[in-house]
């Protein structure tokens, strides 16, 4: 018969681990660090058991915090910034204060995450930063928990918040494809393993496949979601390859800035020998040179859900599983569309239609 986890003691967990109490007490208080070995079995076993510390145990009894947290992989990008504000909104109208820390659990294993139970009321957790382990946990310890930009492991009823990636990647592809003649269309994956990536991969997929054109690989990029990964792969790409393209679709607007370094060192004019799309909109879409033509990401609401669904659970109340945000077209210059910065033209990629606003 499995024991009562509030029977559990930090003894049970370290004899089962094969370490010493000291050895749990510095993983769970994170005051020293384990290797990464120690520590995922002393995370194995904690979950198997269902061990609560007595710290967490108190913070999820009263839950008087009276703070949210929010883990994100990195905050090197400004794509955080409008997450940030449209979480912070949500929580400072419920009263609460904001605690931000960043984490990936593929690289700091010998450390549990800096926010969770133990100083939080609830966490919103962005994509590729808890890994399966930890969310399966903080479940099974009724931990609020509210995912953004991934699904949740094992089909767990943690709510998830999103945005529509698929439609839109294809809108924009059928774009350069219809209104630009490009076929030789390169495409710029995000992170290994990042959900997001995958959705507009395959809405790329789709595109090329409707308008009967293979899929070539080697028009297939690792592209990181980061501007100078971007530089890098398309450096290497347009020196080593020597493979025809006509387009890029940069995996999002950080990329998409390095691609167009590297295309201008390589002399490529853009738009005229190749256009350029990213995704997301950043604030910077509409100044580099040429304008960004992209697709706008609801970045600040996809904060502003979160936090709203994480006080929902916090209050008990029914949420979404699910929410997938829409998201739009901003055609500028970088695709070829002529047109000035003061003319729009938008595209709403649930309804795949083209609207063109003065």
């Amino acid at each position: 018969m499995t024991r009562r986890s509030s029977s559990i003691t930090i003894r049970d967990v370290a004899r089962e681990a094969g370490v010493s109490v000291a050895t749990v007490s510095r993983y769970i208080n994170h005051n020293a660090p384990v290797s990464s070995e120690v520590a995922v079995r002393i995370n194995k076993v904690m979950t198997g058991l269902r061990y609560t510390p007595h710290a967490v145990a108190r913070h999820l009894a009263t839950r008087k915090t009276r703070a949210i947290g929010l883990i994100l992989n990195s905050m090197n990008y400004d794509f955080f910034a409008p997450l940030l504000s449209g979480l912070e909104e949500i929580v400072a109208e419920n009263e609460h204060n904001l605690l931000v820390a960043t984490y990936r659990s593929d690289t700091r294993q010998s450390f549990p995450p800096p926010i969770g139970p133990h100083n939080t009321d609830g966490v919103v957790v962005f994509a590729d930063t808890l890994d399966d382990a930890h969310l399966t946990q903080w479940y099974q310890l009724d931990f609020p928990v509210v995912l953004v930009h991934r699904t949740p492991p094992d089909a767990l009823p943690i709510p998830c918040v999103t945005i529509e990636n698929k439609t839109a990647t294809q809108s924009m592809i059928n774009h350069l494809i219809e209104v630009h003649g490009r076929r030789r269309i390169v495409f710029m994956r995000g992170p290994e393993h990042q959900e997001d990536s995958r959705w507009r991969e395959l809405g790329y997929r789709a595109a090329l496949e409707a308008h009967a054109i293979d899929y070539d690989e080697r028009l297939v990029l690792n592209g990181g979601f980061d501007r100078d990964i971007a530089y890098e792969a398309m450096s290497a790409f347009i020196s080593t390859n020597h493979v025809q393209f006509d387009a890029v679709f940069s995996g999002d607007d950080d990329s998409a800035v390095g691609t167009l370094r590297a295309l201008q060192e390589a002399r490529l004019s853009v738009p005229d020998q190749v256009s350029v799309v990213g995704f997301d909109d950043q604030h910077f879409s509409s100044f580099i040179n040429p304008p960004l033509t992209t697709i706008q990401a609801p970045t600040e609401e996809v904060g502003r859900t979160a936090g709203r669904q994480l006080f929902q659970v916090l209050k008990g109340e029914q949420t979404d599983l699910i929410t997938l945000l829409p998201t739009r077209i901003v055609i500028r210059v970088s695709c070829g569309c002529a047109q000035t910065l003061s003319e729009k033209k938008e595209v709403v990629s649930p309804k795949n239609v083209i609207h063109v606003v003065s």
